[in-house]
């Protein structure tokens, strides 16, 4: 059976870039010894998504490059522990910061570089600069090639993320998270997933840390098997509130093979009704956001 373990690292960020980095790391290990052929941050990790409870111009500052030693730091563990890690941060950008995700492959090789698309601008999250397109890597592991691609917290918000994110191939996507995960949002990754026929891994910030509670997830999306008479849960893993590591595993034979014989994801779809899918008109009752075009 063609495997692949993904842990997900629920942990609680500590007060300092440098303490963050120790932790990572740690945590990075951890998982390693646990089976992990993964290891997923909650989002922006570097400075613990703490941009809610001081000035604007304090945590603008705690940016840093996608090339430095923080970055630096995770490309060497994941070479290391021949483990790919999934580290986010708040990356300095010229035009304001963006949320980031850097997916190093156990080789150290950075494979994939995301920033959250659909930034929170309706809040502080509008001084971010958001990224412009999803992107899907082929990711070297112990079970062979695996495609995968990121969306980040709000992108789960929009079915275009994961839509587009299967149409360009993937088959697991990595969704750093930073917000209470309960059942409405817990259900719009099972749906993401079952409507797409891809796993989805999330990790979450633990309870004790601001507007969070832990239960990252996994869902791999196959819902019917033959031997069944009804559907599958195809929840893979929920975590409960508490700071820790998950393994979860994603059976890619299986996942695979429903792929080729299932009904959902590209195998029916209608494109050209989906037009004003890509319109940039804004219709009412709908808020108007004021501070993008």
């Amino acid at each position: 059976m063609k495997q692949l373990n993904a842990a997900l690292l629920q942990i609680a960020p500590m007060k300092s870039l440098e303490e963050n980095l120790e932790k990572g790391l740690e945590s990075c290990r951890k998982a390693r010894d646990m089976g992990a052929d993964i290891a997923l941050f909650p989002e922006m990790w570097s400075c613990g998504y703490r941009i809610y409870d001081r000035p604007r111009e304090e945590w603008i500052r705690e940016a840093i490059p996608a090339d430095g030693a923080f970055a630096e730091a995770f490309r060497e563990a994941a070479a290391s522990l021949r483990m790919a890690i999934g580290v986010t941060l708040l990356e300095a950008c010229e035009t304001g910061p963006k949320n980031s995700l850097l997916l190093f492959d156990r080789n150290g090789q950075k494979v994939l570089s995301y920033a959250k698309v659909h930034t929170c601008d309706f809040d502080e999250e509008r001084a971010l600069t958001p990224g412009d397109d999803f992107y899907v890597a082929d990711l070297d592991t112990a079970a062979g090639v695996v495609k995968v691609g990121a969306m980040i917290c709000y992108d789960r918000e929009f079915p275009e993320s994961a839509r587009i994110l299967m149409l360009k191939g993937a088959e697991i996507v990595l969704t750093p998270n930073a917000c209470p995960m309960e059942i409405n949002r817990l259900s719009q990754l099972r749906g993401r997933a079952y409507e797409n026929m891809m796993g989805i891994a999330t990790c979450n910030y633990p309870a004790g840390v601001p507007d969070c509670n832990g239960h990252s997830s996994a869902f791999d999306g196959v819902a019917y098997l033959p031997e069944l008479p009804d559907s599958r849960d195809t929840c893979v893993l929920e975590a409960g509130e508490e700071e820790g590591i998950y393994l979860a595993s994603f059976d890619l034979e299986q996942m695979r093979k429903y792929r080729e014989t299932e009904v959902h994801g590209n195998a029916f779809r209608r494109p050209r009704t989906y037009g004003l899918l890509v319109s940039e008109e804004r219709r009412p009752p709908f808020i108007r956001p004021t501070w993008r075009p």
